[in-house]
């Protein structure tokens, strides 16, 4: 596993329902681990790996103090799609060892990113989607580009989706999470939409709305054998 993460493993023997966390820009594999406790009872594998690129947040303010992304961030949120895909392979094989390590139930499987982890997380789907199980989009948005490299397929109909965005984002204005939502949901997939007044942030409606839409569509349904 070349990535470094962090990962919440319940006790017991599994396999366990799995969420895939990736963070956003500046912050690190420790950044979504904090709701591994506040989901599922705490009785899912969380996995937070980081971004390969690092930099300096703040060099005049707090020198040395590291944020990390998963490819460079420009001002135009274009996307540099030779890193873009470099993240995509990195996160595949990440993804690849990570269910040989630890018991991964493979139909409970979720991916789940915040801001330009959200984007990395709708493109793992739109390109996999027999992988996974679920999507969730926190504050985020989806490039045409990544749009169009992955063609529509029968895996995308119904496939549930969870985006939530603040109508106060100053960074990801509300109108591009829209976009994202219509542009899924012109592919099929099955897409609950909630905006909520806060900025760029997981604020606590939201996390609850992120519990009960795991319950209600992925972990605690029936699986027919």
């Amino acid at each position: 596993m070349e990535l470094l993460y962090t990962a919440h493993v319940p006790s017991g023997a599994g396999p366990f329902p799995t969420i895939l966390a990736l963070h956003g820009w500046g912050a690190s594999a420790h950044d979504l681990l904090g709701l591994a406790p506040l989901l599922h009872r705490g009785e899912a594998l969380v996995l937070c790996p980081q971004g390969p690129v690092g930099f300096e947040i703040a060099p005049d303010q707090l020198p040395g103090q590291l944020g990390f992304g998963w490819w460079p961030l420009r001002q135009s949120r274009e996307l540099d799609l030779t890193a873009f895909a470099h993240a995509r392979d990195q996160l595949r094989a990440f993804l690849d060892a990570a269910c040989q390590r630890y018991p991964v139930d493979p139909r409970k499987l979720v991916v789940l990113g915040f801001s330009q982890g959200g984007v990395l997380a709708c493109d793992l789907v739109l390109g996999e989607p027999e992988r996974f199980a679920g999507l969730i989009a926190l504050s985020t948005w989806l490039p045409e580009a990544a749009l169009r490299a992955h063609p529509e397929c029968s895996a995308h109909q119904n496939f549930p989706a969870l985006l939530l965005h603040g109508s106060e984002d100053p960074m990801i204005p509300v109108e591009q999470a829209q976009r994202a939502r219509d542009a899924l949901t012109a592919r099929g997939l099955d897409v609950s939409y909630r905006e909520y007044p806060m900025q760029h942030e997981i604020n606590q409606e939201a996390l609850i709305q992120i519990a009960r839409w795991l319950e209600e569509k992925v972990f605690n349904l029936i699986q027919l054998l």
